[in-house]
């Protein structure tokens, strides 16, 4: 299981999470619920609207070596319109605390019912970037129960990661210790807005230095396991994606998951929500409020923006 290297160097590296959560959507609360894995620490977000707070939660699930701090750039939007809750995933470097692993699928599944029936919710709208995609689409083959739609933003789960992705992460971290003057180029070079965003940047390098990862990369779905998903799906995926083939996964997401909803996202690679959080807090919305009253041509739509 991952690990904190020690106390001084998490303390510091929270210190670096709290400035990027002051970016965002303030929490209503903070609040920590006990599943079979470990306690589970939860940010929720609540709506401009009290009339907004009964309509289906949003539950966002993080990508891998961070926490939800990484959602500073939507939870202002989309706690606009409906509650949020907030996940930071146990074996990842949040305020959660892991006790048993859960990267296997059927674990993985289970914790997040544990956890939302911890919270009291029946139903909801799952998010997931990256791994937290991974996640998402686990919990719609093997445990839909509770969901009402399925949002997945570049996700894990579709295709086996291969070397650029990880290529890509440790050239990431070597270039926010570039010179000032080179991080605009680098961080177009390789889509990482971490460069030029010194709020990211330091939490990127203190996470670096505070905390071990120890889990497997996911395995992806088979095609007989995406054709269980009978969730509203709505995949997104970055023009110049590390992880997936845009084109073919446009084309062969829908084919299998009938209903699905595919589009590619111009102008960002792994990081869309980041990258474009305007757009798509605007587009999940949208897509959450046709899940909420199904209409067949509007949630199969694909396309580019």
């Amino acid at each position: 299981m991952g690990h904190f290297v020690n106390d001084t160097l998490r303390d510091r590296y929270f210190a670096t999470c709290d400035v990027l959560y002051a970016m965002g959507a303030p929490a209503r609360s903070e609040t920590d619920v006990e599943t079979s894995f470990g306690t589970t620490h939860v940010y929720r977000y609540g709506p401009e609207d009290p009339a907004d707070e009964t309509r289906t939660p949003i539950v966002l699930l993080h990508g891998s070596g961070g926490c939800s701090a990484q959602w500073y750039p939507n939870t202002r939007g989309l706690s606009a319109q409906r509650p949020v809750y907030a996940l930071d995933t146990p074996g990842d470097p949040g305020r959660s605390v892991q006790r048993e692993q859960l990267w296997q699928p059927e674990r993985a599944a289970r914790w997040i019912d544990e956890t939302l029936d911890a919270l009291g919710l029946d139903r909801v709208h799952l998010v997931g970037s990256s791994y937290g995609g991974w996640l998402a689409l686990n919990q719609a083959h093997l445990r839909p129960g509770r969901l009402a739609s399925v949002t997945l933003l570049d996700p894990g789960g579709l295709e086996k990661i291969g070397l650029r992705f990880f290529t890509w992460i440790f050239i990431s971290l070597f270039a926010t210790f570039a010179p000032k003057p080179l991080r605009p180029r680098l961080a177009a070079w390789l889509e990482q807005p971490v460069l030029v965003v010194p709020e990211l940047r330091a939490f990127v390098r203190a996470r670096a230095r505070a905390y071990r990862m120890r889990r497997p990369s996911p395995l992806p779905l088979t095609e007989d396991e995406l054709r269980t998903i009978r969730t509203p799906l709505y995949l997104v995926i970055g023009r110049r994606s590390l992880i997936l083939h845009p084109e073919w996964q446009r084309e062969r997401v829908p084919r299998l998951v009938p209903g699905a909803r595919a589009e590619i996202i111009s102008d960002t690679g792994h990081g869309p929500a980041i990258d474009h959080p305007e757009l798509l807090n605007a587009r999940m919305l949208a897509f959450m409020r046709d899940a909420d009253s199904p209409d067949p041509a509007a949630v199969g739509d694909t396309g580019e923006a």
